[in-house]
């Protein structure tokens, strides 16, 4: 899951949001997103769908199922 934790990152600081604003706007929350984008844990269906959406990407782009 190291390309999601990658992709995540890159998509929040190419918003020039922190992780806290992204969980506001998301409805996520903070610690999850940390979790996240250190690979520490892998997000759920709903939580991917949810950033995809957000972002504007394909849950297979966030996934790096696709480029």
């Amino acid at each position: 899951m190291e390309i999601f934790a990658e992709r995540l990152k890159e998509l929040r600081a190419g918003k020039e949001l922190s992780q806290r604003e992204l969980a506001k706007a998301t409805g996520l929350t903070q610690s999850a997103i940390n979790l996240w984008e250190n690979a520490k844990r892998v997000p759920n269906g709903t939580a991917i769908v949810t950033l995809a959406k957000f972002f504007g990407v394909t849950a297979d782009y966030l996934l790096g199922l696709e480029d």
